[in-house]
C-alpha cells in the first residue's frame, strides 16, 4: 500500500499568525473574488480594505459596482492581501488569501456611524463619498485562509488565527 501524499501546507505557528495579522492590518486595498450572478463565472475587483474595530476585514462598496450585486446575490468570496516588494521575485513576498462571507451593513444600522468614523481614520479620502446613498459598508467575515509566507512556507489557517 502506498503512503498517502504529504500535505506541503503546514498548520500555523505563532509567527505565521502574526504575519497574517500584520498583512491584514497593513492592507489598504485588496483583490476581491466573487461569483457573477448572471454568468456564474468568477470575477475579481480591487477594493479598499480595512479592519473593523474587532479586527475583521471591512470594505466600503458602491452599489454601482458589479461586485456589490454579486456579493448580495452570493455572499461567498475571497480577498487577497500582501504587497510585492521593490526587489526580488514577486512570488517570494508574503500574501494572504482569505475565504469569507460578505455581510452588508444597512444604512440605518446603529453601528454604521462608528464604522464610518473608524473607516475614515484609515481612509481619509473616502470622506468625499462615504455618505453617498449608493455606498455601504460590507464586513468580510473570514471562513479560513491560506498564508503564503514565501518560498516553501505555506500555512492553512482557521478564522480564529487571523484575530489578534
Amino acid at each position: 500500500m502506498a503512503n498517502p501524499p504529504v500535505d506541503p501546507i503546514a498548520a500555523p505557528d505563532a509567527a505565521a499568525r502574526l504575519l497574517a495579522q500584520d498583512l491584514m492590518a497593513r492592507a489598504r486595498h485588496a483583490s476581491l473574488s466573487y461569483l457573477d450572478p448572471t454568468t456564474a463565472t468568477p470575477g475579481i475587483s480591487r477594493i479598499a480594505l480595512g479592519l473593523d474595530p474587532q479586527g475583521l476585514p471591512l470594505t466600503l462598496i458602491s452599489a454601482l459596482s458589479q461586485h456589490a450585486g454579486a456579493l448580495r446575490a452570493h455572499a461567498d468570496c475571497a480577498v487577497m492581501v500582501g504587497e510585492v516588494g521593490d526587489k526580488g521575485d514577486p512570488l517570494t513576498h508574503p500574501r494572504l488569501m482569505i475565504r469569507a462571507k460578505a455581510f452588508f451593513v444597512a444604512a440605518d444600522d446603529p453601528v454604521r456611524p462608528d464604522l464610518r468614523a473608524h473607516w475614515l481614520k484609515g481612509h481619509p479620502k473616502a470622506a468625499l463619498y462615504v455618505d453617498f446613498a449608493d455606498f455601504a459598508f460590507c464586513r468580510l467575515i473570514p471562513i479560513d485562509a491560506l498564508l503564503n509566507a514565501g518560498f516553501g512556507r505555506a500555512y492553512r489557517m482557521a478564522a480564529a488565527d487571523l484575530l489578534g
